[in-house]
């Protein structure tokens, strides 16, 4: 079953216009999911990661509705069919 990744408003530009994308190879875990979407849409993840390949501050990924952060951050579990959703976070004063 395809993994869906949905993308804010912010990143849609940069996956084509789409809300949501589908990735149909196998993946083991949110950063297998996210070099899979890098693939076909590198600006999405290049806006989500860091250089060096860690998750932005003010972005999370959640795994269904679990912030990944608390479940292994980029190495927590993403199963077949699973919803994946990034969300910008707004802070500021």
């Amino acid at each position: 079953m395809p993994i869906q990744v949905n993308v804010p408003g912010a990143l849609q530009a940069f996956a084509g216009g789409s809300r949501r994308l589908q990735v149909d190879v196998r993946c083991r875990t949110v950063r297998d999911t996210l070099r899979a979407v890098a693939g076909v849409h590198p600006g999405v993840v290049e806006r989500v990661l860091t250089e060096t390949g860690e998750l932005r501050e003010h972005v999370n990924v959640f795994v269904g509705e679990e912030n990944c952060r608390f479940a292994g951050g980029l190495d927590a579990p993403v199963r077949d069919g699973a919803v994946l959703e990034i969300v910008a976070s707004v802070s500021g004063g």
